[in-house]
């Protein structure tokens, strides 16, 4: 009889901030020597997600019935009645607390104060181990009302780390052996708008740069293409540490829709920010959030956003079937019927996919210096590519191959 599997520290849901959230949690229950307690770390951006959530309490409980189970995140935050009825936990914990160490530290019970900060909160907790890229944190929070989206409720009102806070945090990941930091944040390009001044995102990523010489790679999560500033541009022409990827956050090709969610760009405005980037950086990849089956979306309307994934030449994308959240205005907006929802995105998921491999053939014969993971059998190169390597090499290592094919969705590379 084979031993039961060990329960994890944290399970995870949702973005990037999410996984970020998630191993400075780890680190903090690692560092308190919490064995005993299970944190779920919940996500609200779609129904699925939610339902994810709950199972996987269910789930972990019965697997480990002799542990705490918290729950903290997104769909915490907006609705800790929920949660906290749930026999399997034990207590929940909202965004304001969940990166504290005196959270972790002192085993909170019960349902915490869900009340969001109106400051940045910053975790304490060190760098997880054993990791080649670096997540740091730099915004927090939205000011935004999207007409589809509940993590205002959940994340609160923009909050910016200070560029000098930044810069330790980045030069700290460096210095533990990072290669490659990624910034994230709630609404990324927002940064610096509540800070002395009004810096611009891309300010700091140039002071950065500037700070901290050893860092071999810069990376940003997803961004706002209403809201990219001239530095950002500059920097991906003349800047080879800048990694050429930017991940847009369209949600949509048609412009009534893009009216209708509540964004601040328009389609052609989207093919503006690509044609800037690549002007800039021609070997620039870019991905992109969509939306399939927004209230109201029409069939012309739909076939917008499939056909932006070819205007755009997108390298990948992260499709969502619209899921109503309550609260929200699009809720109250007419319906598309959940049959053809989920037909628009399989739709859209078979362009994106199609995209993937044209990009993915276009880079046949190129080189790419790939920072090797723990495997030491792959890698992300500059565009965020994942690289299947031969031989194998030693985790951290930005090895240089050349690409000599791909599967459709990672690409494959032999030493140069």
């Amino acid at each position: 009889m084979s031993a039961p599997r060990p329960a994890p520290r944290v399970v995870n849901f949702g973005c990037r901030l999410n996984a970020a959230e998630a191993a400075g949690i780890e680190a903090m229950l690692a560092r308190a020597g919490d064995a005993e307690t299970i944190v779920v770390n919940s996500c609200a951006v779609t129904q699925e997600a939610e339902r994810e959530a709950f199972a996987a309490i269910r789930r972990l409980k019965r697997d480990h019935p002799a542990h705490r189970i918290v729950v903290t995140g997104c769909a915490a935050q907006i609705d800790p009645a929920r949660f906290s009825a749930m026999a399997e936990v034990a207590a929940v914990v909202g965004n304001r607390d969940k990166l504290a160490l005196e959270t972790w530290a002192t085993r909170a019970a019960g349902v915490s104060d869900i009340m969001v900060r109106q400051d940045f909160v910053e975790s304490d907790a060190a760098l997880a181990p054993g990791r080649t890229r670096a997540f740091v944190e730099i915004q927090q929070g939205c000011d935004h009302r999207c007409t589809f989206c509940v993590i205002p409720y959940g994340r609160g009102p923009s909050r910016s780390l200070p560029e000098a806070r930044a810069i330790a945090r980045v030069a700290a990941a460096v210095a533990s052996g990072r290669r490659e930091v990624v910034l994230t944040g709630v609404d990324l390009t927002a940064w610096g708008d509540d800070l002395p001044g009004t810096p611009r995102l891309g300010d700091l990523c140039a002071a950065v740069l500037e700070a901290v010489p050893d860092l071999a790679r810069l990376r940003l999560s997803s961004v706002d293409p209403a809201e990219l500033d001239s530095r950002i541009f500059d920097l991906l022409a003349r800047e080879p540490r800048f990694a050429p990827f930017l991940h847009l956050s369209a949600q949509a090709g048609d412009d009534l829709v893009l009216k209708r969610m509540k964004r601040r760009h328009s389609r052609q405005q989207i093919l503006d920010v690509v044609a800037q980037a690549r002007a800039a950086r021609p070997d620039i990849a870019i991905g992109a959030d969509l939306i399939a089956g927004f209230p109201t979306e029409s069939e012309a309307a739909f076939a917008q956003s499939v056909s932006l994934v070819e205007a755009a030449g997108l390298a990948t994308a992260h499709v969502f079937a619209y899921s109503p959240r309550p609260g929200t205005p699009a809720a109250r907006m007419r319906p598309v019927a959940p049959a053809v929802v989920a037909r628009r995105a399989k739709l859209l998921r078979d362009a994106v996919a199609a995209a993937r491999t044209r990009y993915l053939d276009s880079r046949i014969g190129s080189f790419a210096d790939v920072l090797v993971e723990k495997s030491g059998r792959d890698g992300l190169d500059a565009q965020g590519v994942r690289v299947k390597i031969a031989p194998e090499a030693r985790q951290g290592t930005l090895l240089r191959v050349r690409i000599v094919g791909h599967d459709g969705v990672a690409a494959e590379g032999v030493a140069a």
